[in-house]
Parts: structure tokens; C-alpha cells; sequence
């Protein structure tokens, strides 16, 4: 029985693996490949396409289109600044891709609390259990991110290549992902480990973690959006000014609990590290 339930989980990705890469690749290509590297090629082949897309259309739209109207002329970053951040996040990107690749793995072989279908908690339960899943992920990306700050190992040979970006005119949509392999998936990782305690519906689970690259543009534009309690691009670009305050991911909450909140209405600016 417990097989029964399990498999559907590999039928699902199989089915996810199916429609991108009949899409995009021959199937003489990927079908004889083994179903953990089909589903690798699909995270990096779909993260890719959702990356550049986005991105590109982000910038087009407040750069060009909206020129002047959401960043000044001076502020725009340079055609050569947002191409070294794709650079960086492309290099990345097949190693950002093992992440939800491996935590597929382990959900299709049982290891995880996820659950294939809401029916099989209920909707009641689903909300309960998806907020507890918010909450530990803004906890853990949280602390995760500070401490490759406050880690000064951590922070020269990981997240100091994300932090070259510490002007307005240097951060786009495009930076959102660009850091070491190994800082992306650390700052991803509280989405693994969510899955091993709190019981996680698997869908949901996959379209946050691809969601985290739509996030991760819009908290990198520079824009300030002003809607509180969220953690929007004016908190980022302090935080990528000042290089301690604004530590959190989705909501402004945990900074403001432990003292590392900088309001932008406040304050701009501050000492670099």
C-alpha cells in the first residue's frame, strides 16, 4: 500500500519531466535517461527558461518601457552589469537544480512527511500545515543568511560574490540569482529541510521553490513597493548597502524581532562592512 501511495509521486514528476522536455529537447535525447536525470535536466532546463524569461521582461518593462518612472536614468544599471549577473546565476544554475532534484528523490523513496494529494488531509489542514511551512522557511532562510554574513569564512568565499552588487546602479532583476552554487542552495536548503517536519503538500512544495527565482528579481529591482509586512526591494537594496540589517526573505518580521530591521523611509544608507 505504502508503494502504491509512493508511486504517486514518481508518476507525478514523470509527468512534470514530460512536459518540459517534449517541449524542448528530442525525445531520443532524454527518454532513455535514468528518471533522477530527467529530472535534474528538467529543474535546470525549466529554472533556466523561468530565470532568463522573467528576468529579461522585468527589466524591459522598468528600464525601457517604465524608463524614468520606477529607477532614475542614473540608477539603471549597465547592459554589462546585468549580463555578468546572468553569467554568474547560468553557471550556477546546474547546481541550483540538484537541490529540488534531491529533495524529489527523497519525497519519491518515502524519507519526507509529504503528502501527494490535499484530499488526503483536507483543505483545513493544508492551510495550517502550508503557514507552519512559511513560517520555518522565513525562520531558517533567515538565520541562514546571516550567518553567511557573520561567518566570515562563509562570507569571503561564498556570499561576498552576491555582494559585489552594493549600489543601486549595480543590482537588476538579474542579480536576484546570482551567487556561488553552494550560497544559492544553502539559502534554499530551509525548503528541504522543512519537508523532513512539517507534513508538506509536494506540489506546493515544487512551485515555491521555483517561485523563489520570481522573488528573488522583484526583491533585486530596487523598487519599493510599501507593503508592509513585506520584505520588498527597498529593505533588499539597504541590505545590500549596509551589509547588516534586512536579513529576512519573504516578511520584514524576523528582522524586526531580533533588531536587524532597517526601515527605507528611515534610513538609506549606512557603513559597509
Amino acid at each position: 500500500m505504502e508503494d502504491d501511495y509512493l508511486q504517486l509521486f514518481v508518476d507525478e514528476t514523470s509527468f512534470y519531466n514530460r512536459i518540459v522536455l517534449r517541449f524542448l529537447l528530442p525525445s531520443s535525447l532524454w527518454e532513455p535517461l535514468p528518471h533522477v536525470v530527467q529530472t535534474w535536466l528538467r529543474n535546470y532546463l525549466a529554472g533556466s527558461l523561468l530565470y532568463l524569461i522573467s528576468g529579461f521582461l522585468w527589466c524591459l518593462y522598468i528600464y525601457y518601457y517604465k524608463r524614468n518612472v520606477y529607477v532614475p536614468k542614473d540608477d539603471i544599471p549597465s547592459r554589462r552589469a546585468m549580463l555578468l549577473q546572468v553569467y554568474v546565476a547560468m553557471k550556477a544554475m546546474p547546481w541550483y537544480s540538484a537541490l529540488p532534484t534531491l529533495s524529489e528523490y527523497m519525497v519519491e523513496n518515502g524519507w519526507t512527511k509529504c503528502f501527494s494529494r490535499i484530499n488526503d488531509v483536507g483543505w483545513l489542514a493544508y492551510l495550517v500545515y502550508l503557514a507552519i511551512y512559511l513560517v520555518f522557511v522565513e525562520f531558517g532562510i533567515y538565520w541562514m543568511h546571516r550567518e553567511l554574513h557573520d561567518i566570515k569564512f562563509l562570507y569571503k568565499h561564498l556570499h561576498a560574490t552576491h555582494h559585489i552588487y552594493n549600489k543601486q546602479n549595480t543590482l537588476s532583476p538579474f542579480a536576484g540569482l546570482a551567487f556561488h552554487p553552494l550560497d544559492g542552495i544553502l539559502q534554499a536548503l530551509p525548503h528541504v529541510i522543512a519537508l523532513f517536519i512539517i507534513p508538506t503538500h509536494f506540489t506546493t512544495h515544487l512551485g515555491l521553490l521555483f517561485l523563489e527565482a520570481i522573488w528573488t528579481a522583484n526583491i533585486h529591482d530596487c523598487i519599493n513597493g510599501k507593503l508592509w509586512p513585506v520584505m520588498g526591494a527597498a529593505y533588499h537594496t539597504i541590505h545590500h548597502t549596509t551589509y547588516r540589517h534586512n536579513y529576512g526573505h519573504y516578511t520584514i518580521w524576523m528582522d524586526w524581532m531580533l533588531g536587524t530591521l532597517c526601515d527605507p523611509i528611515d534610513d538609506v544608507g549606512g557603513k559597509k562592512m
